[in-house]
């Protein structure tokens, strides 16, 4: 008892035939001996039944007719469910991750729920083809890289050694990542910010990657809303963010810089970037794409579910919390 279920053996089988045929030993009985459920003995009795002149049970037989059977499991269809197959390959096409499918679906239950697993096996062994619409599009899945070390620099500027652990561990609203994704040439960039408990982002298309128009571009977005919803914001070292100061006064807020070449200390609007390049792969020239388009992005991300927040979106969240979003 309490012990984990595993598959009859052959040996086992040889034993129920010698006891059930030529013992005559009840099914109880036999499930005693073995330690097993009385209901296994009497499942493996019956569905495997072998037409050998009388039909009746036979180790052999049955040994083989478990092994078809567990042949055929191995090898049957993920996302077996016409409805699930289709709504996973749409969200999949619009740029969703097998976590976020999977918790909607759990969520909503739009399609017959489907793991995140299974739409990765479903996606590496039968549709390879949609790789391309995983959010890194590897061959094969690969581990996560491991947490450096690395010691206190002093400098100037505030660094995230010192942020508080309540702006840490997500704990309070209002404090913000920013980041450039920078066009080809780098004749232009954007100006990426991202709230760290509400995911909201905001975008903006910068006409040159200059302290003075990324600071008038967060100052812009931000003071949108409301002053206790803005009241950090974490940069990298980039010559972009000079102007932290005077941006900082504007919008009443404090600053955070994270290491040199320690860049994915600020993750959030680093994995939000990794989405904008879905939209806008590296090499795409900025000068081409309009102010709607980008406005559009931001809509999608800002209207996808996220696995961190419980497959709710960051508009639902933000609404919950903050209220209305400010246009």
């Amino acid at each position: 008892m309490g012990q984990k279920y595993s598959h009859l053996s052959h040996t086992e089988r040889k034993l129920i035939f010698n006891w059930f045929h030529y013992q005559d030993k009840t099914i109880r009985e036999i499930a005693r001996l073995l330690e097993r459920s009385h209901s296994t003995i009497s499942r493996e009795l019956k569905r495997n039944i072998y037409n050998y002149y009388v039909p009746t049970y036979y180790p052999n037989p049955a040994q083989d007719m478990y092994k078809a059977r567990m042949s055929k499991r191995a090898k049957r269809e993920k996302l077996k469910t016409t409805e699930t197959r289709l709504y996973v390959m749409d969200k999949l096409r619009e740029g969703w991750s097998p976590q976020t499918i999977s918790g909607r679906l759990k969520l909503t239950s739009e399609a017959p729920y489907v793991c995140h697993e299974s739409i990765y096996q479903f996606i590496y062994k039968s549709f390879p083809i949609m790789i391309t619409c995983l959010p890194r599009k590897h061959k094969k899945r690969r581990k996560r890289y491991p947490v450096r070390r690395y010691n206190k620099k002093s400098a100037a500027k505030t660094s995230i050694l010192e942020r508080p652990e309540y702006i840490n561990d997500r704990s309070e609203l209002g404090h913000w990542e920013s980041d450039s994704v920078v066009s080809k040439h780098k004749k232009s960039a954007l100006n990426v910010i991202v709230e760290r408990a509400t995911r909201l982002v905001h975008i903006s298309k910068l006409g040159a990657k200059t302290a003075l128009v990324t600071s008038n571009a967060l100052i812009k977005r931000l003071s949108l809303h409301p002053p206790e919803f803005v009241q950090s914001i974490t940069y990298d070292n980039g010559s972009e963010n000079t102007r932290h100061i005077k941006t900082n006064e504007k919008l009443m807020c404090e600053s955070y810089f994270c290491q040199p070449y320690h860049s994915w200390e600020k993750g959030a609007v680093e994995q939000v970037n990794s989405l904008i390049r879905r939209y806008l792969p590296k090499g795409t020239d900025f000068s081409t794409v309009t102010d709607k388009q980008i406005k559009e992005i931001e809509h999608k991300l800002n209207s996808k579910p996220r696995r961190c927040l419980g497959y709710k979106t960051p508009f639902e969240i933000y609404n919950e919390k903050v209220g209305a979003l400010p246009c």
